[in-house]
């Protein structure tokens, strides 16, 4: 794109990546992934950041790595390990009860937001959710390898992380529609700590990281995060 004359700028949320794949102007941001802009529905915040992005248009020449800085907003938990509280062990059975309970403060934040929503990476309905946990369980068991629900594009180590990004995206959703004002931090917190999801991830995390298959190995870095 540079080589053709089109100038570029982006936002990078890991900065020894931005470091190592030098890209002619980059933002880096100390947020988490799935929350590029820094904090849900604080859009003066959000163009802050997006003008901070596009004044790196102005440097003719790169690499350019900036480092964004803010005391506004606290440094977001970015995974499960960092939130270690005696709940986190105590609801993996309670999953699929879990699942329904939550149903209809996402469908609040669908009628909230227009139906807008992070849920669909995997191309598989909220519907299906149980259907998705109960082959993560099995996954971690050791009893398949795969599902029959899985679309074909997906190798399925890409799969379950889609689904698994899915299923973190129902859950934070649905809190935001009854806490509106929560902090990223307080969102983080609340699922890391206070849901049955959390040990089915952290678990499958485990499983995954000790995996003879690359692909599914690589993948299992973003699972509990």
């Amino acid at each position: 794109m540079e080589e053709a004359g089109l100038v570029s700028t982006g936002i990078a949320l890991v900065e020894e990546h931005a470091r190592k794949i030098k890209p002619p102007r980059i933002l880096s941001v100390p947020f988490n992934f799935g929350n590029t802009l820094g904090e849900v529905n604080n859009p003066s915040f959000q163009h802050e950041i997006l003008e901070a992005t596009f004044d790196l248009l102005d440097r003719p020449e790169g690499p350019v790595l900036e480092i964004f800085e803010t005391d506004e907003i606290e440094r977001v938990v970015l995974s499960r390990s960092e939130v270690k509280t005696a709940a986190v062990s105590k609801k993996k059975e309670d999953t699929f009860v879990e699942l329904a309970n939550i149903k209809a403060n996402y469908e609040k934040w669908l009628g909230m937001n227009k139906g807008r929503t992070a849920v669909g990476l995997s191309n598989i309905g909220i519907d299906q959710f149980p259907a998705v946990v109960e082959f993560l369980k099995e996954f971690i068991e050791g009893k398949t390898h795969d599902s029959e629900i899985r679309p074909e594009q997906f190798s399925i180590a890409h799969f379950i992380r889609y689904c698994v990004d899915d299923l973190k995206s129902y859950y934070l959703e649905s809190r935001i529609a009854v806490d509106p004002k929560a902090s990223m931090n307080e969102l983080y917190r609340w699922l890391w700590s206070e849901t049955a999801l959390s040990d089915l991830l952290g678990e499958l995390a485990e499983v995954m990281n000790d995996s003879e298959d690359k692909e599914i190995k690589a993948v299992a870095f973003g699972i509990a995060r």
